[in-house]
């Protein structure tokens, strides 16, 4: 399995070291590594699995994020609809494991490789190569609006340092997004980053397909960057009843939770928090 950082020689210019002669010194720098993994997914049997889909990640934690990408897609409903899952070797690098290959459940649909619904994702956007919203939107299974979870704002507002004293990889790199899941009490139950916004979320998610805790009632999804429409989506796609970002939600994500009846706070900094979507959930 490859590593999440690597080491990397730079030019450190610093024009206020200039008078004592150090301006420019080469030195080691700390980067956060960005890999394709490549998403198989096929019947049980000897046929091979067909490629569904590739995404920019940080490597570690694959299978959690392969499986992750199936359920918030909506491409299966519970770790019963995996069979197996497993690392695999490329055929042209055979010492990489960017390959991640999962044979479902016998009973369970083949996905459809549908043209219309490009699955390649960059790191920064897992929805850029879809057709349309329509073609991306898809509806969960668990009636998230019935949760009846309540959260102090002194907890919420703990959340983002909590979340950030948990990235040990960010700590060394400065580069990584990260996806969190806390209790009611700001307890953290499981953390992951990644390049990808999108990629840390459907780490944690499959993380929780994989523990059988589906629906994730009485959880905050806690986020390291914006609230898209995306992230949205998979929250509610994991039972989430409250997603929180230390940075703004978009448009679609704030109609997408209210529709889903999801708690949505944005600029959750020091202090303070805006709350778009199910302010009911956020206690005194």
């Amino acid at each position: 399995m490859g590593r999440a950082t690597d080491r990397r020689s730079v030019l450190r210019i610093d024009l206020d070291a200039a008078a004592n002669g150090r301006a420019r010194v080469k030195r080691q720098d700390t980067l956060a590594v960005e890999e394709p993994l490549e998403i198989r997914v096929g019947p049980a049997g000897p046929g091979r699995r067909r490629p569904l889909a590739v995404t920019m990640r940080t490597p570690g934690d694959d299978l959690d994020l392969a499986i992750g990408f199936l359920l918030t897609e909506g491409l299966i409903r519970s770790t019963d609809d995996v069979h197996t899952a497993q690392l695999c070797a490329g055929a042209e690098t055979p010492n990489t494991y960017n390959v991640v290959d999962v044979v479902l459940t016998p009973g369970v649909p083949e996905p459809s490789t549908d043209p219309a619904r490009n699955f390649y994702t960059t790191s920064s956007c897992g929805v850029c190569g879809k057709a349309s919203i329509d073609s991306v939107r898809t509806r969960s299974l668990f009636a998230v609006a019935e949760d009846p979870m309540a959260v102090p704002a002194e907890v919420l507002v703990a959340l983002p340092d909590r979340l950030r004293a948990a990235q040990r990889a960010f700590e060394r790199t400065g580069g990584l997004h990260a996806a969190g899941l806390f209790t009611p009490d700001g307890e953290l139950v499981v953390l992951r980053e990644d390049v990808g916004r999108h990629n840390a979320v459907d780490k944690v998610v499959g993380w929780a397909v994989r523990e059988r805790r589906l629906p994730l009632v009485g959880h905050v999804l806690m986020v390291s960057g914006r609230a898209s429409f995306e992230l949205t989506q998979k929250a509610w796609m994991a039972g989430v009843p409250m997603l929180a970002a230390v940075s703004a939600p978009s448009t679609l994500a704030v109609e997408l939770a209210e529709e889903a009846g999801m708690t949505l706070v944005g600029f959750l900094r020091g202090r303070s928090m805006n709350v778009y979507a199910g302010a009911e959930r956020i206690a005194e």
